[in-house]
């Protein structure tokens, strides 16, 4: 028995319909218990990235802009440009449906995971925090409850390792500009441990640092390119879009051949996407500067939107537009590549590689903070450092396996972090709203006062 196999099997089974129905039935109550008014107060939450409502004695280890272009950096790219070309090499064009559903009730989800994960993070005598799932178990739940800590935090250092960024960025080097140097998986995944090592080694800070500048400008290159794409063939617009929509109900995918498989096949991409209800999402939101909670929930919330309602939409058009979908072997990140190359040549190839390039490295460390978070937990601040160094030469190791084991592994992990994450944030939803009333409140007096 293989171990591909193995990974396969434990991918299949943690992503069976139980956890769709979980992870979606707890967005939709969300939606329901929240009487949808954070949705309200969307615009309140753009304001706060601008840092108009922060002070420099905010809680916390990075402001809000930061905390949330980190945790883009985390689903902004390889979910948004691959994930979708696996989504719909899997799932036909409706699995995108799917993922846009996802995306709607994560919102509600991130709301209330993002904000409990500030209630209950612990501070540190520095200044600076912890935060995540682990820590809203131990600080809020019952004694008992506490094994569930340890599960998220014990598969959270599996799930967060590098291994569907690794891959698919020395896939698309090497089948773009490299297809016949030897041994090109090995020499590019060194190379690509190296650049990570001189960043994460310098912790959140600098992570958020570099993913300040690289997402919104990479994002803007990407989402301009692929508006030209589909400004080039505007008439297959709105045909694209219904297609999506007609396919997420006919059960006529590609691989999944039900209307169950284009389901799970859209969630599962959905969740690797925006992350919304697995849990990473609240490792860096927790510890952002905020003097009330429920500011930092209203910045999370408007992650799915950027990540998945925008970028995934705007991929998912531009490779049926382009046809490839259809008659092409690639697989993934190549695929979306073919896409832009069918439709503006060499120079999209190479735009589509860029940001690839950008997105999966950012990506990669956002990952690094993720997992060395989940580390720190189970085996403290030396085991962190410890888990660095695994995570840098897990680096080399994914960029030398299949494309479907990298994934299965991930995808596995993925779907265990979610149980611990929902459990503990459907407990504690009414605290969320509790706060959140008293907040929205304030801000009611506030603008009434001015």
């Amino acid at each position: 028995m293989s171990f591909d196999y193995l990974a396969e099997q434990f991918a299949t089974l943690a992503w069976g319909p139980w956890l769709v129905i979980f992870l979606v039935g707890s967005g939709i109550f969300f939606l329901i218990f929240s009487g949808l008014r954070p949705f309200r107060y969307l615009p309140h939450a753009f304001a706060l990235l601008t840092g108009k409502y922060s002070k420099e004695s905010d809680v916390g280890d990075v402001s809000h802009f930061k905390a949330l272009t980190a945790a883009l950096s985390g689903t902004i790219g390889l979910g948004n440009i691959a994930g979708v070309a696996v989504a719909i090499q899997l799932g036909g064009p409706g699995a995108i449906f799917w993922m846009w559903l996802t995306a709607i009730v994560g919102i509600a989800t991130k709301f209330f995971t993002c904000t409990l994960s500030v209630m209950y993070r612990d501070v540190n005598p520095d200044g600076t925090t912890n935060a995540g799932p682990m820590y809203v178990i131990k600080n809020a739940l019952p004694n008992y409850m506490l094994p569930l800590a340890y599960f998220f935090a014990f598969f959270g250092i599996i799930g967060c390792l590098p291994g569907f960024q690794s891959n698919q960025l020395v896939q698309i080097s090497k089948d773009l500009y490299f297809p016949s140097v030897e041994n090109f998986e090995l020499i590019a995944g060194i190379f690509l441990a190296i650049i990570t090592a001189i960043v994460v080694v310098g912790g959140l800070k600098r992570i958020a640092n570099v993913a300040s500048y690289l997402v919104p400008f990479m994002g803007c290159i990407y989402f301009g390119a692929v508006l030209i794409c589909i400004a080039l063939n505007i008439e297959d617009f709105l045909p694209s879009l219904s297609l999506i929509i007609s396919d997420a109900f006919t059960g006529s995918a590609v691989a999944s051949g039900s209307i169950m498989g284009v389901i799970i096949v859209g969630v599962r991409r959905g969740a690797f996407s925006n992350e919304a209800g697995i849990g990473t999402e609240s490792l860096v939101h927790g510890s952002a500067k905020a003097s009330h909670p429920v500011k930092q929930g209203l910045v999370a919330m408007t992650g799915p939107i950027f990540d998945t309602l925008i970028m995934c939409t705007a991929t998912a058009v531009l490779i049926l537009i382009s046809g490839v979908w259809q008659n092409s072997d690639a697989q993934g990140v190549t695929l979306t590549a073919e896409a832009f190359n069918n439709i503006l040549g060499p120079v999209g190839s190479f735009v589509v590689f860029l940001c690839v390039l950008c997105f999966g490295v950012s990506t990669i460390f956002t990952y690094s903070y993720y997992g060395s978070s989940c580390a720190k937990f189970l085996f403290g601040e030396k085991g962190s450092q410890i888990y660095t160094y695994i995570f840098i030469l897990m680096i080399v190791i994914f960029a030398v396996i299949s494309l479907d084991t990298a994934l299965n592994i991930i995808d596995g992990a993925f779907a265990m972090m979610a149980i611990p994450t929902l459990v503990s944030t459907l407990w504690l939803a009414p605290k969320v709203m509790n706060s959140a009333k008293e907040y929205f409140n304030s801000l009611n007096e506030s603008a009434k006062r001015t």
